[in-house]
């Protein structure tokens, strides 16, 4: 299983989520284009789809989560310090699973305590 993680910044909770770089090798294969779509299970049991995407030129890919990423974090309603988490489960079957966790910033008297998973309703 692999797994990527991230507290969010003010774009990742606004616009795309960046994505490093060492987990493109978890996500489908780009087949020399720029973009992929792929599928996410979240704690509901809802499925999301999200495109990655690379530039098309530069030397570095800089991966961002575009399409499907802001519906998911308007009914997450993820905010800057929360933390997502994306998993890639490998089973026999030919395509892979993958899971989306969010989860909410917990604050004690503004100290940072922990995270909560977050159970949302369906779009």
């Amino acid at each position: 299983m692999t797994t990527f993680s991230k507290i969010l910044g003010k774009t990742d909770a606004s616009k795309t989520l960046s994505v490093p770089r060492k987990y493109l090798r978890s996500l489908p294969s780009f087949k020399g284009g720029h973009a992929v779509e792929f599928q996410a299970i979240d704690e509901s049991g809802f499925v999301w789809t999200f495109q990655c995407s690379i530039r098309k030129k530069g030397q570095y890919p800089k991966p961002v989560l575009s399409k499907g990423w802001r519906p998911f974090v308007r009914n997450k309603k993820l905010k800057v310090g929360d933390k997502i988490k994306f998993s890639l489960n490998q089973t026999a079957a030919a395509t892979p699973f993958y899971r989306v966790r969010a989860e909410k910033e917990v604050k004690i008297f503004g100290a940072i305590f922990g995270y909560s998973p977050i159970i949302a309703t369906f779009p």
